[in-house]
């Protein structure tokens, strides 16, 4: 079994069962302890699993949300090779929205320069990014902003969005589930996305796939909202094949 086979096995016992320890998984996928401690610790980085003494207990199950810098610093590949597949569903001319996120800064970053385009985005570090390009109008969305992860939220946020439309929005979130749909810790945060939604003509969500599978406390679309998935190749393929039943179209980067 590969590292990263045997992580995704740890994260899906974890859910499973609520926590996992050392001990038991050292025994049950035949590897040391030390290796085992070596998996928690990526997956805690991944902001996946919290150590807890002797195991681990996933995140989604102590509300816990990594800021904005610790989730910056892992899966920089993965998040880049999403960014890159999402270039194809920029539209030539017209807007878009940009949710905030680091996998959404990757495409700021990626966006042609050649292109005409309208950019709505809610967090002052894509505006940031953006500003300065001559062949784009950024709109920055006001509000409260969130520490935790930059996004502007509440009824400054809220109320430009009623009156948007835009071709594409592209969306992060915190977890994607077929059982729950896409769910975000925070409440305002999710409520900026779904009108994030409701603004967009077409919705592709942009996730690595520790998000996959994952669920969080404030809920703000179901899978029939999205028109695609673009992930990574680590994603579980029966999670994978779970959504693309749901009918949404999974890319994987």
């Amino acid at each position: 079994m590969y590292a990263e086979e045997r992580q995704q096995e740890i994260v899906r016992l974890a859910r499973s069962n609520g926590r996992v320890d050392v001990a038991t998984l050292a025994d049950s996928l035949q590897v040391t302890a030390e290796t085992i401690r070596r998996d928690l610790t990526t997956l805690e980085r991944a902001g996946v699993l919290r150590r807890v003494h002797g195991g681990a207990i996933p995140m989604e199950r102590i509300g816990f949300e990594p800021a904005l810098a610790a989730r910056d610093s892992v899966l920089i590949e993965e998040k880049e090779r999403i960014a890159k597949l999402a270039l194809a569903e920029v539209p030539q001319e017209g807007a878009i929205i940009l949710d905030a996120g680091t996998t959404t800064a990757r495409l700021a970053e990626a966006l042609p320069t050649d292109r005409e385009l309208t950019v709505v985005v809610n967090s002052p570090v894509l505006a940031t990014i953006l500003g300065t390009r001559p062949n784009l109008n950024v709109l920055l969305l006001g509000g409260r902003l969130r520490g935790r992860t930059l996004a502007t939220v509440d009824d400054w946020a809220l109320r430009p969005l009623a009156d948007l439309y835009v071709d594409v929005a592209f969306l992060g979130t915190n977890g994607c589930s077929v059982e729950r749909g896409l769910t975000t810790p925070d409440p305002a945060e999710a409520a900026v996305k779904r009108a994030m939604i409701s603004a967009a003509r077409r919705v592709v969500l942009l996730a690595d796939h520790t998000k996959i599978g994952n669920d969080y406390f404030a809920r703000f679309g179901s899978l029939s909202d999205l028109d695609l998935l673009i992930t990574d190749l680590g994603v579980d393929e029966e999670l994978a094949s779970d959504v693309e039943a749901a009918g949404v179209r999974v890319v994987r980067a």
